[in-house]
């Protein structure tokens, strides 16, 4: 087995002995994502939470909307093609071969919808399946799943995460397992996000690699998720004597911050390298190295920008996010309201628009320096100790300026939009 981790800096030109760089588990307008996590954030921050609650009443007593973060939603800002342009772009500014995994929430819509053009014929159709078990609940990058069987396969996942049946979901890891060129990532394996108590996530988590690990091919190094605790996933790798992968898990407009680097010439051959071959090779990016609440408020301001050049009813915030109207019905929340959204939801949205304004590179960066190290004397720590027949090495490799040198833009451009995306809705 080989594992190795490196890390890019931005102080010189050099030039990476790899052909191609992969891009995993990135996000597209098809995900949709909770708006819960605001209501969570209110009930840390007792003053806000009150102002925010005399709105929620003025909102409700004006409008009859009773506003309910739980049962609302959210979708990313890019389409399928910007998506796997923001991907693609940062992997051929290395000088590398791109190849792009979008694995949106529980659908492959945003594959299929690519693999209608010519030019995204080979892309991989891939989804992150949400599992239940017993109390926790985890993700599972599913990647390169057959064209022939993708339909059934999907089916059959979504059946599963809804019944929440454990015997039938080892049944298809076990099936999925069986499908040579398809690729099982544990994604984020230690984000507990239902925030359940730490222990119960442990035994869950324990329970969960005793029966499923055998059918996961790698754990995931998440660009989304703290230092601390990517460094619990290296040592759970090892513990596990598994394979690390990278993982963005973008969802705004910022590409992923961790990519892998192969020889291979196409997805399937990157899967043969990693489930056959047991080996890996993570690049971290220069904008792992910003400070993570930073790089999420960042990611928050794209989520709530406008966009003129998307087509219509996709423009602005409340039109990509939704909440049930009067009836009960989810629609995008544009529609809750004759006049626009409230007030107070205007007012936080511009205010938080305008402080992002304040330069990112301007944070401690001896904290930033420090903590990317570390990830990498972490893992040469672990390999030395617990894999000492497997070839690992664990250098700092420096590039010229990439992605932390400017933003990289959304391309303005209408046609990456189609009219099969338009009626996907």
């Amino acid at each position: 087995m080989h594992n190795q981790l490196l890390l890019l800096s931005g102080d010189r030109k050099t030039n990476l002995p790899f052909r191609t760089g992969v891009s995993l588990h990135g996000h597209t307008r098809h995900s949709k994502e909770s708006l819960g996590f605001i209501g969570e954030f209110l009930a840390r921050h007792r003053p806000l939470r009150s102002w925010i609650d005399s709105q929620r009443d003025y909102c409700s007593c004006t409008s009859g909307i009773v506003l309910d973060f739980d049962r609302a939603w959210w979708t990313p800002p890019l389409c399928e093609r910007q998506a796997h342009h923001v991907e693609a772009r940062q992997i051929e500014e290395l000088g590398l071969h791109p190849l792009v995994s979008l694995s949106d929430h529980d659908t492959i819509e945003a594959c299929l919808l690519l693999r209608n053009h010519p030019e995204f014929r080979e892309t991989p159709i891939s989804t992150e399946w949400t599992i239940h078990w017993g109390a926790a609940v985890f993700h599972l990058g599913v990647h390169n799943l057959p064209s022939s069987l993708a339909a059934s396969l999907m089916a059959a996942m979504g059946e599963i995460t809804a019944s929440r049946d454990e015997p039938r979901t080892l049944h298809l890891l076990a099936e999925l397992h069986r499908i040579p060129e398809v690729l099982i990532v544990f994604n984020h394996p230690l984000w507990n996000f239902m925030h359940i108590g730490r222990d119960r996530f442990s035994f869950e988590l324990t329970r969960f690699l005793h029966a499923a690990g055998s059918f996961l091919h790698a754990f995931e190094l998440n660009g989304m998720r703290s230092h601390e605790e990517n460094r619990g996933v290296l040592r759970l790798a090892a513990a596990w004597n598994q394979i690390i992968l990278s993982g963005g898990d973008r969802h705004g407009c910022e590409p992923n911050a961790s990519i892998n680097l192969t020889d291979a010439s196409d997805f399937s051959e990157f899967v043969d390298e990693v489930r056959n071959g047991r080996q890996s090779t993570v690049l971290i990016m220069p904008q792992y190295n910003e400070p993570l609440g930073w790089r999420f408020y960042r990611n928050f301001t794209h989520v709530i920008a406008d966009y003129p050049h998307h087509p219509e009813g996709r423009r602005r915030w409340d039109e990509r996010t939704f909440h049930p109207d009067r009836n009960g019905n989810v629609v995008p929340m544009s529609r809750l309201w004759r006049v626009g959204p409230p007030e107070f939801l205007r007012t936080i949205f511009a205010a938080a628009l305008l402080a992002a304004r304040i330069p990112g590179r301007n944070l401690p960066r001896r904290w930033r320096r420090t903590e990317s190290q570390s990830l990498l004397l972490l893992n040469q720590k672990l390999q030395s100790a617990s894999f000492p027949a497997a070839t690992a090495s664990f250098p700092v490799v420096s590039a010229r300026p990439l992605v932390s040198a400017r933003p990289l833009e959304v391309p303005a451009d209408d046609r990456l939009y189609t009219p099969a995306e338009l009626a996907a809705d």
